[in-house]
């Protein structure tokens, strides 16, 4: 059922859980992803990448590296066997800008073929700049702005607007395209950097920056030490751009002997992290930005996205990556729908605390309902909150990504303490957290009261009338329902929301 429309969803024989790989030959790594389709969730279950350096010489001599060519055969041939091992029933093999832009590109192609029986697909600028933004929306469907995944050779901008891709465009801004033959020079890569991006300054501004690639991920991790701050995690981390701006030119001023130095620095980015710094440091002065939002979907994700059904694209993302781990505790799949349609009535008169989208982290925590079910009873809350905290799924901010680890603590337990309370308290304001231990509390009334059942949930009632908060049955189903234990959540959920609770007897106003 989908959580906006309330209409059933049937899976069409896309929407099934299947598996897919996407090999992407860069111009400076060669990876293979195999990933586990579930509808519109996306997990990743296999990744391996080699730094093969492919377009390390195109800008110098138009051709690819020779060392790059033979490091990416030899690592496409390995890549070759585990997929024919895994049988996977779905592949995508593309190539971007160093093939793209080599002289001998078509000559590298029919070596692939003849050595690994690949058939490589050669993105266009404007068709890498497009898959890009799609793993972008395939990851943050609300993603307004312009999206820029950044490689080895190009950097690729797309405006995102209405939840689609509009124009993109590919600009010779990779690490390797700005590199001049003495190696790192930081006044030649700003000067390039900023008269490429003068010429396209008035049609990508933009307050919201959506990046892409691992030059600015890495940058993102130094730049989250810099600030002490307390998730590790990548995807939808935000960035002030006044900040961003600080860690960018901190990075360009280091040598690589210091970058070397810096715990948690990857040591294979060591060479373009200073040009990735650059090129952001010259988006945020061209293009006005205000904010920076780290995606880990790019254009792996995209094509992926661009080969699910229409029907399921339009699926919530967050929804449905909760609704897919729930489902591997094998409980009644209908219950996390019903516990959404139970709680809507009291949930929707509070004041709203996540702009809009209160409703679609409520639809989420009910399909997180009995995630942990068949986890130790004295250690569940502890590990479902670890789990949810850290939970590879998109569509959700960090606040929001602790806001359900919150909620689903108290789903499990009484106890305000959980395991990272300080996390808590640097990531959610005080009445997001009250309200995430609400939601942790009315879940597990839900639960408790139906036996995990969706059709019993359906007998009774939960409204908020007046002051009180009420809890009712149909006729014939009141004893049975509404016992000590009911009695005793109800009460639990009533005190965290402020209200009084009336149980049984008519509804209140009739």
């Amino acid at each position: 059922m989908t959580a906006e429309t309330g209409i059933p969803f049937r899976p069409s024989l896309s929407s099934l859980p299947r598996d897919a790989a996407v090999i992407d030959v860069g111009s400076n790594s060669v990876r293979l992803v195999i990933y586990r389709l579930e509808g519109r969730a996306i997990w990743t279950v296999f990744n391996e990448k080699v730094l093969a350096g492919l377009g390390r010489d195109v800008a110098r001599t138009g051709r690819l590296s020779p060392d790059g060519v033979a490091a990416t055969l030899t690592t496409l041939k390995r890549f070759r066997a585990v997929l024919d091992a895994a049988d996977r029933a779905q592949i995508f093999v593309v190539a971007t800008a160093a093939v793209r832009d080599a002289s001998d590109g078509p000559e590298f192609v029919s070596l692939v073929k003849s050595a690994a029986g690949m058939d490589v697909r050669v993105l266009t600028g404007e068709e890498e700049a497009r898959y890009s933004a799609l793993g972008v929306l395939a990851g943050t469907p609300e993603a307004d702005g312009v999206a820029g995944d950044l490689g080895g050779s190009s950097l690729e901008l797309t405006r995102l607007r209405d939840g689609l891709p509009c124009e993109g465009l590919s600009l010779p801004l990779g690490a390797f395209a700005l590199r001049g033959a003495e190696g790192f020079d930081v006044l030649r890569a700003r000067t390039r950097t900023a008269k490429v991006l003068e010429e396209i300054e008035q049609d990508f501004s933009a307050r919201v920056f959506y990046a892409v690639g691992g030059g600015w991920r890495n940058l993102a991790l130094l730049q989250m030490r810099i600030a002490g701050y307390p998730l590790q995690i990548v995807h939808q981390y935000e960035i002030a751009a006044a900040d961003a701006l600080d860690a960018a030119r901190f990075i360009a001023r280091q040598s690589k002997g210091s970058l070397d130095r810096i715990p948690g620095v990857s040591k294979r980015r060591l060479e373009t992290m200073p040009y990735a710094a650059i090129v952001l440091e010259g988006l945020i002065e061209r293009l006005g930005l205000e904010r920076i939002s780290m995606s880990a979907y790019g254009l792996r994700e995209g094509l992926l996205f661009e080969a699910m059904d229409p029907t399921v694209r339009r699926l919530d993302p967050l929804i449905e990556g909760c609704a897919a781990m729930g489902a591997r505790e094998g409980v009644d799949h209908d219950l996390g729908p019903a516990l959404e349609t139970w709680l809507t009535p009291v949930f929707s008169k509070l004041t709203p605390l996540f702009e809009g989208r209160d409703r679609k982290l409520t639809a989420a925590a009910c399909r997180l309902a009995d995630l942990g079910a068949r986890l130790h009873p004295d250690h569940r809350a502890d590990l479902v909150f670890e789990q949810v905290l850290r939970a590879p799924i998109s569509g959700l901010t960090h606040p929001e990504r602790a806001f359900l680890a919150a909620a689903l603590f108290a789903r499990h337990t009484s106890s305000a303490s959980p395991p990272d309370g300080a996390l808590l308290s640097r990531i959610l304001s005080d009445d997001r957290y009250q309200r995430a231990r609400a939601l942790g509390a009315a879940v597990r009334l839900g639960c408790d009261l139906s036996g995990r059942s969706a059709k019993l949930l359906a007998r009774s009632r939960l409204e908020i009338q007046g002051a009180a908060l009420w809890l009712g049955a149909d006729d014939r189903w009141a004893d049975m329902l509404l016992g000590e234990q009911t009695a005793k959540r109800a009460s639990t959920l009533a005190d965290q929301l402020g209200l009084g609770l009336k149980i049984g007897g008519a509804k209140a106003g009739r």
